[in-house]
């Protein structure tokens, strides 16, 4: 790369006057709203319980970056859109990141290597060996010594949905689903979806409104449901250990109706709605709700619904009779039926409500995997092997985390309290800012034209307690 020496940028002058550029502002960055975020870890002491899900088998007398230090880095940096570790050899050297991720010195200035200094965050290759160690790597192991425990950051998922209730909910509903992240290498697990058409994993989600309970990656070659059972039963205990009495429902597309899943649940006392891949004998059963429906979409000219329900068992699959609810609708382009399966009776949820109100609410947690995917970069699992890639998907959903709690306690209130999480970066953390570092204080100097020091300040307060 051509190394440039020109210190001065001369550009067309704006009438009388020259237009100047030069890299001379000092210590600026353009995260500055990252701080309100650190509050939201501070409050909920993020960072520290991340960490605890960590091994870290390094001499303690040769450690500069400690490891809450390090998965506060990579997650502070998905938060803030900053993709790639590559991005973190230049993340490290900006004041506000060792803000950010708790460093004493936050300009650098205790590195213990000359090239180091002034760069008081962790670089990629530090953060690549965090992400590549294996699960048996011990104190003897040369460079990649530090090792997470996926079922001590499964729990704390589950945890921090339960501790953000002041009391137990009636009743609670688990979406689960699968989607796909696509992978453009030869990483392990990969494998070619026919659905989707491409190599890709099929993570598999379990989200409780606005709350990730579980991230867990897996190759495509598998069916749907493919370890929901087994998440479940996991999930399941820890929330009634807390909460005894509440109601839970499981709720699902089509992928999820299989025979172990809901016999467990009616075992259990769960309850499930799950949508029906429909077939010969049931459309022969809603032939005259469909008839219905198609006469008065003939008299009305708009789309109509006639909802009927019936008790219905496959003829190899399911143990039992099973309450099916039926759609049937017609539309200006033909027919359109839908079927769910429940466990809830009638007298619980009219065939009507079940459907429209109950399994069709289903959309709002496609959304929470879109803003995971999209927004906090869920789908970057480029590493080779399926264990590094789970963890970055647990980086991410951190990321999330953090999102979703500058959202909960700090936006409520204002005309941000349901933006995406796309919205509250580009308006909320993305702000310039002059930095200066005395022994005393970490002054931020935010730029006097951001357009939304209102709702800035209405965080604030929120956070502090002071609202």
């Amino acid at each position: 790369m051509t190394e440039c020496t020109q210190s001065s940028f001369g550009f067309a002058a704006l009438y009388q006057r020259e237009v100047v550029a030069q890299f001379d502002g000092g210590d600026i960055t353009t995260d500055a709203g990252g701080v309100l975020r650190r509050e939201v870890d501070r409050r909920l002491s993020l960072s520290e319980r991340w960490a605890a899900g960590f091994t870290d088998h390094r001499r303690a007398d040769q450690i500069e970056h400690q490891v809450r230090e390090l998965v506060a880095q990579r997650v502070y940096g998905l938060a803030l859109g900053y993709e790639d570790l590559n991005d973190h050899d230049q993340l490290r050297a900006d004041p506000l990141m060792g803000v950010l991720v708790g460093k004493a010195e936050p300009q650098g200035t205790d590195r213990h290597r000359p090239q180091d200094q002034g760069k008081a965050g962790a670089g990629k290759s530090t953060l690549n060996r965090l992400e590549l160690t294996p699960a048996n790597a011990d104190a003897k192991a040369r460079y990649k010594k530090i090792v997470y425990d996926g079922d001590a950051l499964d729990r704390l998922l589950v945890d921090l949905f339960l501790e953000a209730h002041d009391q137990p909910p009636e009743r609670i509903v688990l979406d689960l689903d699968a989607t796909d992240d696509p992978i453009h290498g030869n990483q392990e697990g990969r494998f070619f979806h026919g659905y989707y058409r491409e190599y890709c994993y099929l993570p598999l989600y379990i989200i409780s409104g606005e709350f990730v309970l579980c991230a867990r990656l897996r190759s495509s070659n598998i069916d749907a449901s493919a370890g929901a059972l087994e998440e479940v039963q996991r999930i399941v205990p820890q929330i009634r250990a807390r909460w005894p009495q509440v109601q839970m429902v499981l709720r699902g597309d089509g992928g999820f109706s299989r025979e172990a899943i809901m016999s467990w649940c009616e075992e259990h006392d769960v309850h499930y709605v799950f949508g029906l891949a429909q077939n010969k004998r049931l459309l022969k059963i809603v032939g005259r709700p469909l008839q219905d429906a198609k006469l008065k979409f003939e008299e009305q000219q708009k789309a109509a619904r006639v909802f009927s329900e019936f008790s219905y068992q496959t003829r190899k699959t399911w143990r039992r009779e099973r309450r099916v609810v039926a759609k049937a609708e017609h539309l200006e382009k033909g027919a359109n039926p839908r079927f769910v399966v429940t466990s809830l009776s009638a007298e619980q949820c009219a065939a009507q409500a079940l459907y429209e109100e109950l399994y069709c609410a289903r959309g709002e947690m496609e959304n929470r995997i879109k803003e995971q995917q999209l927004a906090l970069l869920a789908d970057r699992t480029s590493t080779e092997l399926m264990r590094s890639n789970q963890l970055r998907l647990y980086f991410s959903t951190f990321a999330y985390q953090l999102m979703q709690g500058l959202r909960r306690l700090g936006l409520q209130g204002t005309e941000m309290a349901q933006a995406q999480c796309q919205t509250i970066r580009l308006r909320l953390l993305k702000i310039g800012a002059q930095i200066r570092v005395t022994v005393r204080r970490v002054c931020l100097s935010l730029a006097a034209g951001y357009p939304f020091r209102a709702i800035f300040a209405q965080v604030y307060a929120n956070l502090m307690g002071t609202a």
